[in-house]
């Protein structure tokens, strides 16, 4: 069922590249939509047939490249699942909000698709260099809905994009070779290189992998101070493109952590924690002070996805502290960073889907541009307010209860570095009320590209089928988390019983 997952989504792009030049519009958009439509039944079915506490389940295992000891394996647990059903729920409200996308729409529905086969093939990689694949082919596929169906400056945002993410997944293949070499059998296998663990007792080489696998998720994250490529990438990308960004692509860094630093250098990991709760830190209030400064809305929300982000690293930082701390908190922390990797991704792309309403109007995100907007647009000014909100943690929304257990989980080992994040949502707070007062309230005041006045309509009905499903999404992840949290705890203890080791 994985690997239907996986490769059905490009076998759909690769039909549309087919269809005649004179086929109707109407047909690549009904086939992206029900494509997308059926990969969320899929992952449904998988989800319903999870075990919790299970361990790795649906698995497939095949030779690939015998003598390079690489092989196709896949599967899931409670670490990927979450975020393999966040992917499939993001490619569906971006198939949505596109309906009315009329540039070269067959290549940008197959674009798209075949980004959703890099991800959720990201995700239930178990091999190194299967994970590798998706990690670059992401890159490739990101770059050209970028640089194809961006604003103005879009060749140069794209272009810093891939040559910055594409440095990291080098330095994050010289860290897959460097675990490769010292396995005995060698393989790039992350099972049995966990179970191995085969650079126990071996500091300098243990840190200087670590060093190259961290700094290609860093980049992939991003963190400061790898974050630069973020708010241009952003900026000039399509709504639909900034909202895969920032809810799915931003993940593969974060999960990485998860799923290879720390289970397969877990000494090195514990000995250098420490340094991650710093740029987590780090992250968290430089993320939210450059976006107090900014001006254009959607600068605005990428610089928020550097500060959410930093919290992902606290939480995981704090959990590799085992001396005086609890193993509740340790798992708490991490099982709010897997919550926060989900919340961040309906959340954010919410407000990049909005971000798209707002430019549509206006064909421009200063946000001094506009004002009195919830008069004329009272649906937009609702929504947008309900996902600022719910991304500074306001209670009744996914992002307190993501943020409530990080902080729990790290306030007992790194409790000066958990003290100074919390100002981090206080500058959230101040920044989107700032946003909201400026956008929304006052006088009307609509951008004149042309000299003449511009109507802002409220939203139309494929923004409204894209948009609301993601915050309700957030409100029940807000108010009844159980369902998620009962597949991610699981996983989590087994992912601290691999790094006490």
């Amino acid at each position: 069922m994985l690997t239907a997952l996986v490769l059905a989504p490009t076998a759909v792009a690769l039909l549309l590249l087919a269809l005649p030049a004179r086929t109707p519009v109407r047909v690549p958009r009904a086939l992206w939509v029900a494509a997308t439509a059926a990969e969320l039944g899929l992952v449904v079915a998988v989800w319903a047939g999870y075990e919790p506490g299970g361990g790795i389940q649906y698995e497939v295992r095949a030779r690939w490249i015998p003598q390079a000891g690489v092989g196709y394996h896949v599967g899931v647990d409670g670490l990927s699942l979450p975020l393999l059903a966040l992917t499939c729920v993001l490619f569906l409200v971006c198939a949505l909000y596109s309906l009315r996308e009329n540039r070269r729409l067959p290549v940008f529905a197959a674009l798209f698709l075949f980004l959703q086969t890099t991800c959720l093939g990201l995700f239930v990689a178990l091999d190194l260099i299967l994970f590798f694949v998706f990690f670059d082919l992401s890159i490739v596929a990101m770059y050209f809905v970028i640089a194809g169906w961006g604003h103005r400056d879009a060749g140069p945002a794209a272009l810093k994009f891939f040559l910055y993410t594409f440095l990291g997944s080098l330095a994050l293949l010289l860290g897959f070779i460097g675990l490769y070499l010292a396995a005995a059998p060698h393989t790039f296998d992350m099972v049995d290189l966990a179970r191995q663990n085969p650079l126990a007792g071996r500091s300098a080489p243990a840190a200087l992998i670590l060093l190259a696998v961290v700094v290609g998720l860093a980049i992939k994250t991003p963190t400061v101070p790898f974050h630069t490529w973020l708010p241009p990438a952003h900026t000039e990308a399509p709504a639909a493109g900034s909202a895969i960004l920032a809810g799915v692509l931003l993940k593969m860094g974060t999960y990485g952590f998860l799923r290879i630093a720390m289970p397969l250098l877990p000494e090195a990991w514990r000995r250098y924690a420490l340094v991650l709760v710093v740029v987590g830190v780090l992250s968290v209030l430089h993320g939210a002070l450059v976006a107090l400064a900014q001006t254009d809305f959607k600068r605005m929300i990428a610089y928020t996805s550097v500060n959410h982000m930093g919290y992902i690293l606290l939480g995981i930082g704090a959990a590799a502290t085992t001396a005086d701390t609890s193993a509740q908190a340790r798992s708490l922390a991490v099982t709010g960073s897997v919550t926060q990797m989900v919340s961040h991704g309906l959340i954010t792309g919410a407000l990049f889907l909005l971000a798209g309403v707002l430019y549509e109007r206006g064909r421009t995100h200063d946000m001094g541009a506009y004002g009195g907007v919830a008069a004329t647009a009272p649906v937009f000014a609702v929504l947008t307010g309900a996902a600022a909100f719910a991304s500074l943690g306001l209670p009744g929304f996914s992002g307190f209860i993501a943020e409530f257990q990080i902080l729990t989980g790290s306030l007992g080992p790194r409790p000066l570095a958990t003290a100074l994040s919390v100002l981090g949502i206080l500058l959230t707070a101040g920044l989107f009320l700032r946003a909201l007062r400026t956008v929304l309230m006052g006088p009307l005041r609509l951008p004149r590209p042309s000299g003449t006045p511009r109507a802002f309509p409220d939203l139309r009905a494929h923004e409204y089928a894209a948009v609301v499903p993601l915050l309700v999404l957030a409100v029940v992840l807000g108010i009844a988390p159980r369902f998620l949290l009962d597949v991610i705890e699981p996983a989590s203890h087994t992912l601290l019983e691999l790094l006490a080791r």
